[in-house]
């Protein structure tokens, strides 16, 4: 599989297909705006077919109102778990913070640092194993995929990636986005084309951040591994601040935490975040 991680598409970069090639897109993500693809099917050179995997998500909960009141449920306790690790991160950082600022002894500083690194990766395992168990359980106690509306719809996506040889995901709402390409089992095909929140979907650790500050969120699809993506880094994480990039490198390390700028193509053109905070 070959898999091509793009920038942000303010600017589109993306290119369109070979001919003869039917794009198979993903824009669920966009939610209700899902249809308003005419921009990217020009940009793909006409030849696309949309999955519309939000509107087969709508199209499920409305034929199994069984399985959307369980869904409901499902959400809000996922819902919770992150709003209290969010809680727990948030005290964590700003610790951290109070330590760079009051220490002045170097060696003291970095031991009560290491510390507070380690409390975050604590916290951060923590929370996806959590996740990872909420979900284990929602499945095994629900078994969407053998339930007649989700298998309707799975058999369906399933014929149509039959006959596409590229998957283009698209930006938007991450945690739909893997929602809905693990309900309906999207098995990507030999090519995969993907930005923004579409990239994160792919990855084996999905990593939120906003206004400076970083959260795990969930296990990704795991088609692209050891990699954190961090689309519209200059909007969202303090770039001017090397001391919290580098423990931001530092917090998922082994994973490199790679930045998308806009107009990147290809992970290998991504900057990569050092554990000394220099974005190279």
């Amino acid at each position: 599989m070959t898999v091509t991680v793009l920038g942000p598409q303010r600017r589109p970069t993306v290119q369109p297909v070979p001919p003869g090639t039917v794009a198979a897109t993903v824009t669920a993500g966009w939610r209700e705006r899902e249809a308003d693809d005419a921009e990217l099917d020009g940009l793909l050179g006409g030849s696309t077919v949309n999955l519309r995997l939000h509107t087969r998500w709508l199209t499920v909960l409305d034929a199994d109102p069984e399985l959307a009141d369980a869904e409901l449920n499902h959400r809000a306790v996922l819902e919770e778990l992150q709003d209290l690790y969010a809680l727990q991160v948030g005290n964590a950082e700003q610790a951290a913070v109070a330590i760079r600022r009051s220490s002045t002894r170097p060696r003291t500083r970095a031991a009560a640092l290491a510390d507070s690194e380690e409390a975050l990766r604590l916290l951060d395992a923590r929370h996806l194993a959590r996740v990872t168990e909420v979900r284990a359980d929602f499945e095994a106690a629900w078994r969407p995929g053998e339930r007649d509306a989700v298998a309707q719809q799975r058999a369906q996506v399933a014929a149509v990636l039959e006959d596409t040889s590229l998957l283009v995901v698209t930006g938007g709402h991450v945690g739909v986005l893997l929602h809905v390409l693990g309900l309906f089992a999207v098995t990507p095909p030999a090519d995969v084309v993907a930005w923004s929140a579409g990239a994160m979907a792919l990855t084996d650790r999905v990593v939120l951040f906003t206004d400076g500050r970083a959260e795990a969120y969930a296990p990704g699809l795991g088609v692209v591994n050891d990699t954190v993506l961090l689309p519209h880094a200059r909007r969202r994480l303090p770039m001017d601040d090397p001391a919290r990039l580098g423990a931001l490198a530092r917090r998922f390390a082994p994973a490199r935490c790679v930045v998308l700028d806009d107009g990147v193509r290809g992970l290998d053109r991504g900057r990569v975040v050092g554990a000394d905070g220099r974005v190279a």
